[in-house]
Parts: C-alpha cells; sequence; structure tokens
C-alpha cells in the first residue's frame, strides 16, 4: 500500500513540473508606470484622469489582475510562484501632488495595487509633489508601497562626465542610500526596489544599488517582464496619454507602439 501512494505521489509530480515550469518560462508582464494625471494635457508624461480611469477599468472588464509590484519581485527571488496569466503591475514615477487627487479614488474604486518610486528631497518641499502626510494617508489604505527613485533625480550620465570617480562613487551612494534611509524612516516601511531616474543604468550603478542595499532595480524600456530578465533591471512602459484605447490594448498584449518620449 505504501508502494502504492509513493508512486502515486511521483506520477503526480511528474504532471505538475512541467506545468509549473511552462508558466515560469512562458509568464509576460508589463509594468505600467504613470507619472501625472490631470484634466487636459501639460506635458509629454500627464495622461488624462478619464484615460487612466478607462485603462483601470479595461483591466477589470477584461479579466486582467492586477499583482503588486512585491509580487513579481518575489518570483525573481524564489519567494514566490510564477505570476498567473493576464497579470499586470502598476507603479508610479516622482510622488506627484496628482497621485493623491486623481489617482487615489481611482485605485480604491478598483482595489489595485500601486507601486511609488519618490525621491524624498521634493517630498513635501516641491509644489509639484506630495506631502509626507499624504504618502501616509496613501499606503495606510493598504493599497500604496513606497519605494526608492535617489534622492534628487539626478542624471548619472551627466554627472560621469563631470565627476571624478571618487566624487561620482559618492554621489551614487549618497543618492541611493540617503533615499532608502529617509524613506524607511518617513513610510516606515522596508525601501529595497530602486526606479533608475531617466532609466539610466549601467554595470557599475547595478553594483552600487546593490552595495547599497538594493535588490531589484527597474528601467524604463518598453516590453514586458519575463522569467529570463534579471531582477536588477526589470522592464516598464512608460504610459502617455496615447497609449489610451487601442493602444492600451496593443500594449497590454504585447505589440505596444514605439515611442519617443522625453523623460
Amino acid at each position: 500500500m505504501y508502494r502504492l501512494i509513493a508512486k502515486l505521489f511521483l506520477i503526480i509530480i511528474a504532471l505538475l513540473l512541467p506545468m509549473s515550469a511552462y508558466a515560469a518560462e512562458t509568464f509576460r508582464v508589463p509594468i505600467l508606470l504613470y507619472h501625472r494625471f490631470g484634466a487636459t494635457v501639460v506635458d509629454g508624461m500627464t495622461i488624462t484622469t478619464p484615460v487612466f480611469e478607462a485603462q483601470m477599468k479595461y483591466l477589470r472588464d477584461n479579466g486582467y489582475k492586477v499583482i503588486p509590484l512585491r509580487q513579481l519581485v518575489d518570483y525573481y527571488r524564489g519567494k514566490a510562484p510564477a505570476p498567473g496569466p493576464k497579470s499586470v503591475v502598476i507603479v508610479e514615477d516622482d510622488a506627484h501632488k496628482s497621485v493623491y487627487s486623481d489617482m487615489l479614488p481611482i485605485i480604491k474604486k478598483y482595489h489595485y495595487p500601486v507601486t511609488i518610486f519618490a525621491y524624498p528631497s521634493a517630498i513635501s518641499n516641491a509644489k509639484y509633489a506630495m506631502t509626507w502626510d499624504q504618502m501616509r494617508e496613501l499606503t495606510m489604505t493598504g493599497l500604496f508601497d513606497v519605494q526608492s527613485h535617489t534622492y534628487w533625480h539626478p542624471n548619472f550620465k551627466k554627472e560621469r562626465r563631470k565627476l571624478s570617480q571618487a566624487a561620482l562613487d559618492a554621489l551614487v551612494m549618497t543618492q541611493l542610500k540617503k533615499s532608502k534611509t529617509r524613506l524607511e524612516s518617513e513610510m516606515k516601511s522596508k525601501v529595497d526596489m530602486l526606479a533608475w531616474p531617466f532609466g539610466i543604468y549601467d554595470d557599475y550603478l547595478l553594483s552600487k544599488a546593490q552595495e547599497a542595499g538594493y535588490g531589484a532595480t527597474f528601467t524604463i524600456e518598453r516590453r514586458h517582464a519575463t522569467a529570463s530578465d534579471s531582477v536588477l533591471k526589470l522592464p516598464r512602459y512608460l504610459l502617455v496619454n496615447a497609449d489610451s484605447g487601442k493602444a492600451f490594448v496593443q500594449l497590454l498584449e504585447g505589440n505596444a507602439v514605439k515611442r519617443n518620449v522625453a523623460y
């Protein structure tokens, strides 16, 4: 009897392994990156609030599952199963004040998880950014997570051209560590994910990110995240207002229109 049970167990495992391997090899998850919202398009990265709501409604009405960014990252770290079919991730860069005024009500309506990549120097300082209290209010909904976008959003490519190697090392580590420390102090939560400003990264910056305590970093390469990607350079779609209607559907299906966006 014991041998029979053991044999059946092995048969079940043999049947399930190819299925799990297939899922891991074939998943494709679009990470949708937003910046600003409003009644009208005032710059290249503003998405009108009605367009954003239509996108969120489309996800719900067409069987898409919005998963937390952390869940996707945990897959790459071997801590979670591969994301299921039609999984989508939503993120926002810069912690713009319209996240609080325009994005929050829609996110609460659809109950979707969102990760915000913030640079702390702007919070409660810049007119375009949220306050720390607003950020904390977002996280209290249980729908928002706050992660790092460096301390003041530098252009590392330009800084490299004018700084010595020692000065560059100091700047990079300050940007990475100071942001992480401030966000963890203000938000009382773990910060171990980083979105590269302007999408600029290279092997040097990736190594510095790991040294500073980041386990995942994100680019603005316009494609789906797949099982073959490195957790240190996961791609994201930088959305613009033109990514609406049919263009949004094409993007979700992996046939996004190529765009040159001035970041």
